[in-house]
């Protein structure tokens, strides 16, 4: 590096890069820190065809499947827990009571093709706030049983 000692020569216009190396290494510290601890998408289980495709898997008296359904002309779907109508505003509440005694807290969730996903993902939360451990969504190939 130049430097000028004394008398006419002015003044000299280097630029100092050490405090932008500094910045730079604290912000890639900052980055390699937070990049872990940014959150993840929804944890979704997705039924699993059967091993042996010749073997049809007895449906679980146990198990617990929510239906969210298309209704033309309706703002919002309909909603049942294993064939059973039930509101949307019951819906937590008769959740909690199913899940109240369980110790396999597993429910899958099966929207129509015709329903938007936010009404899915409201279900998804509602089984969430009910205590549900594991939630599987059923896909049209899984119910055909292909």
């Amino acid at each position: 590096m130049a430097m000028s000692m004394g008398g006419g020569g002015g003044s000299m216009a280097d630029i100092n890069v050490t405090p932008m190396i500094d910045i730079l290494l604290v912000l890639l510290i900052i980055f390699m820190v937070i990049v872990p601890v940014t959150p993840k998408g929804l944890d979704a289980l997705v039924p699993q065809p059967p091993k042996n495709p010749q073997q049809q898997q007895q449906p679980n008296d146990r198990t617990i499947v929510v239906q969210v359904l298309y209704r033309p002309g309706q703002a919002t779907p309909a909603y049942k827990i294993n064939e059973t109508d039930v509101d949307h505003r019951d819906l937590l509440q008769k959740l909690t009571d199913i899940y109240a005694n369980r110790a396999e807290r597993v429910m899958f969730v099966r929207g129509d093709d015709d329903v938007n996903f936010a009404y899915v993902a409201d279900v998804i939360d509602i089984g969430k706030a009910a205590g549900v451990d594991h939630i599987g969504l059923m896909t049209p190939k899984i119910q055909a049983g292909q």
